[in-house]
């Protein structure tokens, strides 16, 4: 059988385990390297527009690169908090509720890709949440100090490049969210 010779040699090679941690461990394939999630069913991403119009956004801090973010609302699809809580609508009802203190009624699936191709094998689902109803504050859990914003869908745009300004990092998942909420399904 010929091998296609678009496809690297290094993806017939043997994976060996370089770190285990709690979370997240990483990987080798021939020259690759790489991080899986310890949970394989990926995350998700949660486009929520309020009854008025109004984008809904985090703002957290994120170790990794030091740096306040402004984010879709999103989180981890069977996190180990909430093993009973497996599927896709069920973590984007959970996160959102969470972060946001917004329920919805209904999730409609928009995407599903990799968050990282070259360097991570997770897949993250992006979701429209409808029938949206304020609930509560939100805020994330005790581990968290999630700020919301609900922004005007009109002002998105310039609220952003204002974000930027102030020195905040925007998640560029969020750019893929906004043009899925208008170019996805009609919902």
């Amino acid at each position: 059988m010929n091998r296609d010779p678009h496809v690297p040699a290094d993806a017939g090679a043997p994976v060996e385990i370089l770190h285990a941690g709690q979370w997240l461990t990483l990987k080798q394939r021939g020259r690759w390297e790489f991080v899986e999630r310890n949970n394989p069913q990926g995350a998700v991403i949660i486009v929520a527009v309020t009854p008025d119009d109004r984008l809904l956004f985090v703002e957290q801090y994120r170790v990794p690169i030091l740096k306040f973010t402004i984010e879709m609302p999103a989180g981890l699809i069977g996190d180990p908090g909430h093993a009973d809580d497996d599927s896709v609508a069920g973590a984007a009802r959970r996160e959102l509720e969470e972060e946001t203190g917004w329920s919805c009624a209904r999730v409609v699936p928009l995407h599903m890709g990799p968050s990282s191709a070259g360097m991570s094998t997770e897949m993250m689902y992006f979701v429209r949440a409808l029938d949206l109803r304020k609930v509560g504050e939100g805020g994330g859990d005790e581990t968290e100090n999630i700020v919301v914003h609900e922004v005007p869908r009109g002002d998105a745009g310039a609220w952003l490049r204002a974000m930027v300004e102030k020195g905040y990092s925007i998640d560029p998942k969020l750019f893929a969210g906004l043009w899925l909420l208008e170019h996805g399904h009609d919902a």
